[in-house]
């Protein structure tokens, strides 16, 4: 149904009696991971549903995958979770961090086109899992006039279980429409420098306000099976290469700075070394009682920051010896990381709008 509030027009060179269209314009959809409507069993059993039933996360065989999911990890794991995201939930709001912050992006970035673009570009979000979903969001843009639509993935580095199942939804959204728009995926960002800036103005704020500064900068990016390297998904490559552009911009030294990778989950093994072990590590055998630790490739704080790393792999360094524990926060709404995005998305535009 048709939104009464959207200005209509009839195509150039119709004739008079032709139906009247929205103004064709062009969306910018972001989109990122998920999260639970609330932190009860049924809302998280629902979230990790969805989530822990994409092929793309867990690529085992469904014959054997989908009665263990069904019968034993849903039945426990909603609880546990549950508990998890009741430490971090947005009481006030009565929604997740993740879901908070990604608002506050999506009107940082719509102003800025805004002001670029005035009323060509429609700016909005989804989430993979969970509201607001990819489909609706594709839905409200088609019927807004939408002509073109550019799609990103916030996640500075590609990876199969990331950017390409966010890429899967809105290609099947799109299934649906029966008059497609003309589409764009973003590439991965995970080099822009603007990007790499904004990751080293968050490092040269954190460090400036610590009372003593950290020994080692950790890297800590989210974790993937070692053999989706093996088949080819270059997210591992990637992570490395924005640690070692971050240490050149802070023009720093090798021993200053270290990647590890974090949230394994099943029996394989996952890219190392593991963040929580990692930084026991540290702490016990290299004398790093004083360390730091960032998320570089979560373009927003959520379950695996605020709760994960923040609590979890803070707990393991303080148990191997280590003092002082600084999280710094992923870049969010900051000024310079809406700058980033901004610029990634424009360059994206180029050719549809100029």
């Amino acid at each position: 149904m048709r939104d009464d509030t959207i200005p209509m027009t009839c195509p150039m060179h119709a004739p008079d009696d032709h139906p009247k269209l929205p103004k064709p314009k062009v969306g910018v959809l972001l989109s990122n991971l998920g999260t639970p409507d609330d932190t009860d069993y049924w809302s998280m059993r629902r979230y990790l549903g969805e989530f822990l039933s994409d092929r793309r996360v867990i690529d085992y065989s469904p014959w054997l995958w989908q009665p263990l999911l069904q019968l034993i990890i849903l039945t426990k794991r909603p609880f546990t979770s549950g508990a998890a995201y009741r430490t971090i939930w947005n009481e006030e709001a009565n929604e997740s961090p993740l879901l908070t912050i990604t608002k506050q992006q999506n009107a940082a970035i719509r102003e800025t086109m805004k002001a670029r673009y005035g009323d060509d570009v429609m700016v909005d979000y989804c989430m993979r899992y969970g509201n607001p979903s990819t489909k609706s969001k594709v839905r409200e843009m088609v019927d807004a006039g939408c002509t073109k639509i550019l799609f990103v993935p916030l996640y500075p580095h590609y990876a199969g279980a990331t950017s390409a199942t966010a890429n899967d939804q809105f290609f099947r959204a799109l299934m649906e429409e029966k008059w497609q728009p003309t589409t764009r995926t973003i590439e991965p960002y995970f080099e822009h420098p603007l990007y790499i800036e904004a990751l080293a103005q968050s490092v040269e704020r954190a460090y400036a306000a610590a009372e003593q500064k950290p020994d080692i900068l950790v890297c800590s990016y989210h974790g993937v099976p070692k053999r989706y390297l093996m088949e080819g998904d270059p997210y591992h490559c990637q992570c490395q290469k924005t640690t070692r552009l971050l240490k050149e911009r802070l023009g720093w030294a090798d021993t200053e700075i270290a990647t590890t990778f974090q949230s394994k989950f099943g029996p394989e093994e996952w890219l190392q070394p593991y963040t929580v072990k990692e930084v026991a590590r540290l702490a016990e055998e290299d004398g790093k009682k004083n360390i730091a630790v960032i998320a570089p490739a979560f373009s927003a704080d959520c379950i695996e920051t605020l709760e994960e790393i923040n609590e979890e792999i803070k707990e393991s360094f303080e148990e191997g010896g280590g003092e002082h524990f600084t999280y710094i926060p992923c870049l969010n709404d900051d000024p310079a990381h809406i700058t980033a995005l901004s610029a990634v998305i424009e360059e994206n535009l180029k050719g549809w709008l100029d």
